[in-house]
């Protein structure tokens, strides 16, 4: 290379690095306490030093909705620039989103007007034409709140009016902190608890790390709101160091190591005991055993680990002919590949194959109430408390075939009843099953009304937790499928799971099912392509893209050249897989009744 050439390139290389340097956002932190705003200063006697008193006239009214002075924070940044208010929980979410909105000066309404009308047209859309009340009430001014409770999509389109300062606040919990890109000139900190634990100094620092904007922003502000009891403590949270970081194996000490083993042993990675422990000295856990490890060794772990994989009979010792411990080798049974395959948890491996199992004896086909129930997920149902009058309400409307598969998993009208009404029950009813049957119910309703806020209305539930049931249930289908591929005995279940995870995935109407397995298509468009005559794949690959544009309101020709090409695609590999399964059938034995041999020429 010559040397202009070399001298062109290092000026390239300058001038590409100075257009991508983005200054680092300098984050300031603030405490208040009463009417008294307090700068972290970790050199300062106390860690903190005075900064300002915060200087609002308050009506006597305003003092009573807003004793934190929470709206005089707020005014001081938005709607020029845009703040987060992180609050405990999700109920006071929505009760501060309210609270400002009462507060804030009619003059917010005029800002972004029209963007914001677009917001609140979206969110009906996506909504089946509902909208949350408190969203109606406070995005004209520019605020909203955001948390699980939301449906995927309503958290979508709220993220994207914030980003683009359509909307300049949002009140929100915890983990909006993680995950979700969502920055800010000020953050809030309602209070030093999440839920009702304190709060850790690692959620702090991810909390507060939302304020600054890089490359729009010089300054990030941060401000925690805390009472005079609470003061000490927090001190000691901002000024102390984070907290250690552990493997996650710790949490899930026997389940995560064992579920390790079972796919180190079925990927063939390690087989033998020595090899095992070898491999689990040399992760995280490993490196920290001496800290984590106080009654029993690695060694006496991993051991035990392997003997309850192999009482569980998901493993297999083999005798490899060697006295010596280190050496002996394991592989995988039948039942373990399932549990490999199907990505089960294998706390609740052996509670589904007695479930599947139980079911062969009197699977209940005339409803899908019963196939629902073994693909309720087990965690989801542990952690849920039912809401004992909904719940004795379904119940009482069940259809015979609906109640007999009550019967059979044990759950009477009466025990609901009782529940119910707050009296005392003696005989003893497996709370997992009586919590999983619930879910079923609201799954199952689900599927039949596809649609999300009714049937959040029904369960009183959060349409959020909702759709998290539904995603949950859709992934735990696919993953019994796969289960009971590897298992011969469990065959009848195959051909209908299949189905019903695809409806469980889409949760539409069935004959919207083939539609929404093309890419772009959602339950919205794929009911104004149904609408408009364009019922099967075929019909799509087949259309034309200006065609569509002209027919479908709302589609852009970019989008419809997509779905176009991904219907094409799709249709390819169905054709693909449907020769696949001819040649092979073209491949079998000749001598085999009715396709070839004597039988064929005496037909």
């Amino acid at each position: 290379m010559s040397k202009t050439c070399r001298s062109s390139l290092k000026l390239s290389i300058t001038a590409v690095s100075s257009d991508q340097y983005v200054p680092k956002v300098e984050l300031k932190e603030y405490l208040k306490v009463s009417d008294t705003i307090y700068e972290v200063d970790s050199e300062a006697e106390h860690g903190m030093t005075f900064s300002r008193l915060l200087n609002y006239k308050y009506s006597d009214a305003l003092k009573k909705m807003d004793p934190d002075h929470l709206v005089a924070l707020v005014t001081e940044v938005i709607p020029n620039y845009s703040c987060l208010v992180f609050c405990p929980s999700k109920k006071n979410c929505e009760n501060v989103a309210e609270m400002l909105c009462r507060c804030l000066s009619k003059d917010f309404l005029s800002h972004r007007e029209k963007e914001k009308s677009e917001v609140i047209k979206n969110l009906r859309d996506v909504g089946s034409g509902k909208v949350c009340p408190v969203l109606k009430r406070t995005i004209p001014f520019g605020v909203a709140y955001h948390h699980s409770g939301l449906t995927s999509d309503e958290r979508k389109l709220l993220e994207e009016a914030y980003s683009t300062g359509v909307l300049c606040l949002l009140t929100c919990t915890s983990t909006l902190a993680a995950g979700v890109n969502l920055p800010a000139r000020r953050v809030i900190l309602r209070a030093p608890y999440v839920a009702r634990e304190f709060l850790r100094r690692n959620q702090y620092k991810q909390m507060i790390g939302r304020a600054g904007r890089a490359g729009i922003d010089t300054v990030g502000e941060s401000i925690l709101l805390l009472q005079e009891k609470d003061k000490q403590q927090v001190l000691e949270l901002i000024n102390g160091p984070l907290e250690n970081c552990y493997s996650h194996l710790v949490e899930e000490l026997t389940r995560g190591i064992q579920s390790l083993f079972l796919s180190l042993i079925s990927l063939k990675i390690a087989t033998s005991l020595g090899d095992l422990y070898q491999f689990m000295n040399g992760t995280f856990f490993g490196v920290q055993q001496k800290i984590l490890l106080k009654e029993k060794s690695l060694w006496e772990i991993t051991v035990d680990s392997l003997s309850y994989l192999t009482e569980k009979g998901l493993l297999q010792r083999d005798s490899c002919g060697t006295s010596e411990e280190a050496q002996c080798c394991f592989h995988i049974t039948k039942l373990g590949h399932a549990a490999f395959k199907g990505a089960i948890d294998l706390a609740y491996c052996d509670i589904l194959y007695r479930d599947l199992k139980k079911g062969l004896e009197g699977l209940v086909l005339e409803s899908l109430l019963h196939l629902v129930y073994l693909t309720t997920p087990y965690d989801l149902a542990a952690q849920s408390e039912p809401d004992w009058m909904v719940y004795f309400r379904q119940f009482s409307q069940l259809s015979p075939a609906e109640q007999n598969v009550a019967a059979l998993l044990g759950v009477s009208e009466s025990f609901i009843g009782k529940k119910a009404s707050g009296q005392a029950i003696r005989k003893k009813v497996d709370k997992n099953i009586v919590n999983r049957l619930y879910l079923s119910f609201v799954l199952y309703s689900l599927l039949k009304e596809t649609n999300v806020w009714s049937v959040s209305e029904k369960f009183n539930m959060p349409r959020g937790h909702v759709q998290n049931l539904l995603t949950g249930a859709a992934s735990f289908s696919s993953c019994v499928l796969h289960f009971c591929e590897e298992l011969e005995e469990f065959w009848v279940y195959r051909a209908l799971l299949v189905e019903l995870t695809k409806k469980l995935t889409y949760c539409v109407k069935a004959e919207l099912i083939p539609l929404m397995e093309v890419t772009g298509v959602l339950e919205g468009r794929a009911k104004q392509l149904y609408s408009a005559g364009y019922k099967s794949i075929m019909h799509l690959a087949n259309a034309s893209p200006d065609v569509l544009v002209r027919t479908i309101e709302h589609l852009s020709r970019r989008q419809a050249k997509q779905i176009v090409s991904s219907a094409k695609m799709l249709l390819h590999e169905k054709v693909e897989t449907l020769q696949e399964e001819a040649e092979e059938l073209l491949r079998l034995p000749a001598d085999l009744p009715g396709l070839g041999g004597s039988d064929t020429e005496e037909v």
